[in-house]
């Protein structure tokens, strides 16, 4: 029985298929065509978006009772992937808080100014984002890292916040989709049965032009910048916090823990104040955590949606159609990283979209002549492409949360993952046999 159901799922029709995915859709259109028909992203709430799909999800999903209904929404938001999430928002936005409070952020900011020239602030930033992910591989990490210095840093050279924001976004799936450590890196791995080194290789060969076409593109885009601070930053021993951060991550600490210290950092620098006192400390650390509250809100509601769709049968619909269409070795890649993005914007989390069709593009990839190694490297790469450019997920949420603009404003100046997206088609049309 095992083995028939990893080899078949069941069959769902168009008309229930579409019904199931139409939530996304009500979300998209809600807050797209609102937003374009004011002309203004902030006037459309994302969480009034994400409302309209949740009930438009409870009226046209199934289970038929509401109680069940409700209790598979609260299942899909209160799942341990969420809860995780949600503690590094909070700890995140105390800290982003109570750093800007104590002048570490603003220290952090005019020493990178005065050490760096201002046209190789926008290079610099993405190179940076793309070491530390690599180091720590967690895409989220490198953003609570780098976002608030990176908001700083378009302010002091006169840049655009939003494609500062691209860079950190951009370069922290760098290193989520090649770390070792990277939890996408280990679900591909595992559901394909290749190894670790193997798919590091593979996944190189594809991301390495990538990383330096955009890097490129970084340097040509940041050239006329103009920095405002060229003094050595006062008390620059207020970076400390930072540093901290940036060395605890880079050695691996889990970023939970990361911040926790961080926090304690920024608590030491407000005793050391004479203009801070700790009182006032803990109100911007309750400042920053109450300016959460819309984000825990959107990851809430979009992972109760999305729970709803996929125990309805949305992803299921997706992976079987998908398969129905496929032919031939590049088929059978394309089909592997066309299901594996689609399934991360069902499930806005790209380790649990590769779980989730990890088996059926193994049996695919065998099938077809995919080696496992292929398999988990486009299972990787296409997954952090989706991750990266859904304004629901949770590496876009929290970093515009953190630079304070909208998650679609940054989108369009997401050049590395969509030159990734390109350089992994390229791979396929190009393969060689294996």
């Amino acid at each position: 029985m095992a083995k028939k159901h990893d080899n078949e799922l069941p069959y769902i029709n168009h008309r229930r298929g579409l019904l199931t995915l139409s939530p996304l859709v009500v979300f998209f259109l809600v807050y797209v065509i609102s937003s374009v028909s004011a002309g203004d992203f902030y006037k459309m709430p994302v969480t009034v978006a994400f409302l309209s799909a949740t009930v438009w999800a409870f009226l046209v999903c199934r289970p038929g009772s509401m109680a069940r209904k409700t209790e598979q929404f609260s299942r899909g938001a209160a799942h341990s992937n969420i809860m995780m999430m949600i503690w590094i928002f909070i700890l995140a936005g105390a800290f982003a808080q109570s750093a800007k409070y104590t002048g570490a952020v603003d220290a952090m900011v005019n020493l990178t100014l005065y050490a760096l020239p201002a046209n190789m602030l926008l290079p610099g930033l993405f190179l940076a984002a793309c070491l530390i992910s690599l180091s720590i591989g967690t895409s989220v990490g490198t953003i609570v890292a780098l976002m608030p210095v990176a908001a700083g840093l378009a302010t002091g050279a006169g840049s655009s916040v939003a494609l500062m924001a691209g860079a950190v976004v951009g370069g922290a799936f760098f290193g989520d989709n090649l770390s070792f450590i990277s939890d996408t890196t280990i679900a591909a791995t595992r559901t394909q049965g290749c190894a670790m080194k193997d798919k590091f290789r593979a996944n190189f060969r594809i991301v390495l032009p990538a990383a330096i076409l955009v890097f490129a593109l970084y340097s040509v885009l940041g050239w006329d910048l103009q920095s405002t601070a060229r003094n050595a930053p006062e008390h620059i021993w207020l970076v400390l916090p930072y540093i901290l951060v940036l060395v605890t991550a880079l050695c691996g600490m889990n970023v939970m823990r990361v911040l926790i210290l961080g926090l304690a950092g920024t608590g030491v620098a407000a005793l050391c104040l004479q203009s801070t006192n700790l009182m006032d400390w803990a109100g911007a650390m309750g400042k920053g955590i109450t300016g959460m509250g819309e984000l825990i809100i959107v990851t809430l509601l979009a992972a109760g949606v999305l729970e709803l769709i996929r125990y309805n049968g949305g992803l299921t619909y997706i992976i079987t159609h998908l398969c129905r269409h496929i032919h031939g070795r590049r088929g059978a890649e394309l089909g592997i990283g066309a299901m594996t993005m689609l399934a991360n914007f069902c499930t806005a989390n790209n380790t649990v979209a590769i779980v989730a069709v990890g088996n059926i593009a193994r049996r695919v990839a065998q099938r077809y002549g995919v080696s496992p190694t292929r398999a988990a490297s486009l299972l990787d790469t296409f997954s952090c492409v989706a991750q990266a450019i859904i304004p629901y997920g949770a590496q876009l949420l929290m970093g515009a949360a953190l630079a304070g603009i909208g998650s679609l404003q940054i989108i369009p100046y997401l050049f590395y993952p969509f030159c990734m997206c390109a350089c992994a088609l390229l791979f396929i049309a190009c393969r060689r046999k294996q």
